[in-house]
Formats: C-alpha cells, structure tokens, sequence
C-alpha cells in the first residue's frame, strides 16, 4: 500500500491516508487501498475499533484532479469503474460491523469530506474546515450526498452543495455534519480517550448496535420498534450481556 497505511495499536485499527504532498486526495488507487484495509480489520478479531484519519495538514482534498485529468477522454466504462472503486468504499463503512471513527485536522473536501460523513463518529479539529465544491469546477458531488443529506438534512445540504461553499468546525458541529468539535490544545487526548472509550465495549453490543442504527434508515416506526425488538432478544443471549449483567450485579452485591 502507498496511498494509505495500515496500523494495529491494540484493540484500534487505524486506516491513515498517507498522500500528504497531494493532501490526500483520491485516485482509483487510494480507493481500492482503502477497501482492502477494512476488509482486513474486519477480518480481525483483535480489533474492536477503527480509527479513519491523516498524515499532513488537511485530511482530504477529495478527487485528485491530475489523476481525473488522465481520464477525460476515457471512456464511459472507466469513469464508471473509478465511481464504483469509491463508492464500494463508502459501503464498506457502513456495512462493517465495528465502529469507524474519523478524526479530521485541516480541510476535508468534496469527495474528502463525503470520506469523513461515511464513518460513524467524525471528531473535527477546532480548525478543520468541510465543504462540496464540486460544483465550482463542472463537477457533481454525486455520491456524497447519500451521507450528507442524512446527516444534515435537505436545506443544509442543499446549501452546501450548489453554492460550494467551506464551513468551519462550528458550523459543521451546529448542523450535524460532524459528532464534536475538539480544542486544539487536547486533540489528540481526546480522539485517543474517544477510541479507547469505544474499544472497551463488548464486540457483540458495538456490532448489534452499529447494525440497527443504519438499519432504521429504512423503516417505517412501527418497524423500527420491531427490529428493536427482535435486536433486544438478539442481544439478551450473547455471552457478552450475561457477562456484563453478571458483573454488575456482583458489584451492587458486594459490601461496602
């Protein structure tokens, strides 16, 4: 892998775009590297969490451009497949059964910032800034919004898609498109304490979870109380729920 390294730090897996002189931006090859790391830390037992960050300034500039600019006369089947190399990545986030924790320090654009939405918490630097300005140059940000306009809604994302406009930390914060903004002075503590926190949680509880979360997109409410339902029992007969009962009443149990 050159555009992308891999790491295992404990329980963490972590997916780090390694492209900083191109401020990470994105090509068939970045995608396909992606794909394959998660496939590979899903695969893992020993990872519970994963963490989606940065080498560099800027998290991701989004599509690298020089690498569009050698397919402008291709053909339709070569846009196609370089749409679906990065499209099967923002699936793959979604269908992993671990969470996925994106820390974002400088710029996440256009595709960059669709990269970031797609995981399941996004921590922003007080200083990162998210926009869609593929509108500016002829451009669709076709994909992404699936992401955005779930996070944010239809006139906030509306918003930032056709005028392509760059927000800052605090306004991304204010119309959900990121979980928290973190102050400069403790980013790093807290994106660590954030993923070790995480990483601490029983598989089964964080992948059950993780499932229903994105499963209710598609339900109506009284569905969704029922995939609750059956979720609840699921979970009542996992080895980690006994456990975790069993422990805390001990606790409550014993002498003070």
């Amino acid at each position: 892998m050159t555009r992308i390294r891999l790491l295992r730090d404990g329980a963490i897996g972590r997916v780090v775009l390694a492209r900083p002189e191109k401020k990470n931006a994105l090509d068939r090859q970045a995608a396909d590297e992606l794909f394959a790391a998660f496939a590979q830390l899903e695969g893992d037992a020993t990872i519970r969490t994963i963490h989606l960050c940065a080498d560099g300034d800027d998290f991701c500039a989004g599509a690298d451009l020089e690498a569009l600019e050698r397919t402008l006369e291709a053909g339709s089947d070569v846009h196609r497949q370089d749409a679906e190399a990065l499209g099967r990545v923002f699936l793959a986030i979604r269908a992993l059964m671990k969470p996925v924790i994106c820390s974002v320090r400088g710029r996440a654009l256009a595709g960059g910032a669709g990269l970031a939405t797609a995981c399941d918490i996004v921590l922003a630097h007080e200083g990162a800034e998210f926009g869609y300005p593929e509108v500016r140059v002829g451009f669709v940000p076709a994909m992404v919004m699936t992401m955005l306009r779930r996070a944010v809604g239809e006139k906030h994302a509306a918003d930032l898609v056709l005028t392509g406009r760059v927000i800052n930390a605090e306004e991304a914060e204010r119309i959900g498109l990121v979980s928290r903004v973190v102050p400069a002075a403790t980013y790093d503590e807290e994106i660590d304490a954030t993923l070790q926190q995480v990483s601490r949680a029983p598989t089964t509880a964080l992948a059950l979870t993780k499932w229903l979360f994105y499963k209710l997109d598609s339900l109506s409410f009284d569905d969704g109380i029922a995939a609750g339902v059956v979720t609840n029992v699921e979970a009542r007969s996992t080895d980690d729920f006994k456990k975790g009962v069993r422990r805390f009443t001990e606790r409550r149990s014993r002498p003070e």
